[in-house]
């Protein structure tokens, strides 16, 4: 028997293909899962249409109020209210008032009391009654003959880029990216650890950056893919803006899913068991669902915690998708948002393939 010995060349041949092998097999186990294309593809479009119908131009909601038929100045009051376009009003018994209000059929009861003086019922911790609060009272206060010292106009502006769908689109596309590098790495990686076909692969001609790689490059593609169809879809329907460049915005996607990759990684590198991989997840997905702005602004919550809202991979993407698509500004007055990506994308990658198990 001869020794022929190792050859380069077939090496160098088999690791380049052992990478193309890996990144196939991330396409064929991804598009054979229904549940999978589902929420990367349907779900983020499903949710945008609905927040834009929910949340379309439209009329201001007229608010409606009751006034209590208890005495001869009910009627007067009832036409004072009834002259403002957005207060719809009914006369009602102080029985059926009450009723009323409690059930939420109407936001305020106003009664007359002795004298000139009119008595408001309402929940002063629903939004919509304290709005119907001040909205009665004018009407009555102009009924009752006062006049405006200074005269007011109005102009009303709805301007594409401050509707609440333009707001929100960005931060469903934010949640898409996070799920698919954290649900689709972290949850893959273990379902494989937990069938034992890591400890396999660690036989064939592989490195460990070859394979996480391959989660990578699969996840970059598949996201491109997500991407066009949700911006494209909202831009459609909902005359989403644009303003920055499409370069930018690639920019800002492609950092993002690096590190939410990495972050994804980190968190399989050691889990075992699916359970344990999903409250890891969970655990250190749905903070920032709550903290980093994806349905309403990350400005709501205290000034304290501000830095470390900040500092979150979900609010750095978020934040730098709607400074680019909104207001127009390019990849270079990003520099605290994508030095925040840079710095989790880094980190996470260099720990995950420090303390990475296969078994």
């Amino acid at each position: 028997m001869s020794d022929r010995g190792s050859d380069p060349k077939r090496d160098t041949d088999v690791k380049g293909g052992s990478l193309w092998q890996l990144i196939t097999v991330r396409f064929k186990e991804y598009t054979r899962e229904p549940e999978a294309l589902f929420w990367s593809f349907g779900f983020p479009i499903l949710l945008a249409i609905g927040l834009g119908i929910a949340f379309r131009s439209k009329p201001p909601d007229v608010v409606h109020v009751a006034v209590t038929n208890t005495g001869p100045r009910a009627a007067a009051i009832a036409a004072a209210i009834r002259a403002d376009r957005g207060l719809a009003v009914e006369l009602l018994p102080a029985d059926s008032a009450a009723a009323a209000l409690r059930t939420g059929r109407v936001a305020l009861v106003a009664t007359p009391a002795g004298g000139d003086s009119v008595t408001y019922q309402f929940d002063d911790t629903r939004p919509d009654a304290l709005t119907a609060r001040l909205m009665v009272n004018d009407a009555v206060q102009r009924g009752g003959g006062r006049r405006d010292l200074v005269p007011v106009g109005e102009r009303h502006i709805r301007e594409r880029g401050s509707r609440y769908i333009d707001f929100v689109v960005p931060g469903l596309l934010g949640m898409t990216i996070m799920g698919g590098g954290v649900w689709g790495l972290g949850y893959s990686i273990v379902d494989q650890r937990r069938k034992n076909l890591l400890k396999r692969l660690v036989a064939t001609p592989m490195s460990r950056a070859e394979y996480l790689l391959s989660y990578v490059i699969s996840r970059l593609v598949m996201l491109t893919i997500e991407v066009v169809v949700l911006l494209g879809s909202s831009v459609l329907l909902f005359g989403v803006p644009m303003r920055g460049s499409w370069l930018s915005v690639a920019a800002i996607i492609v950092v993002s899913a690096l590190a939410f990759g990495g972050f994804g990684l980190l968190i399989a590198s050691r889990s075992r068991t699916i359970e344990g991989v999903s409250g890891l997840m969970n655990l250190s997905m749905l903070p920032m669902w709550v903290l980093s702005g994806v349905f309403f602004s990350s400005e709501n919550f205290p000034k304290a915690i501000q830095p470390i809202i900040k500092a979150l991979p979900l609010t750095a993407t978020n934040d730098a998708l709607r400074a680019n698509m909104l207001r127009g500004v390019e990849i270079g007055g990003l520099g605290p948002q994508m030095a925040v990506l840079f710095a989790w994308m880094i980190g996470c990658f260099l720990i995950a393939l420090k303390i990475f198990r296969w078994r």
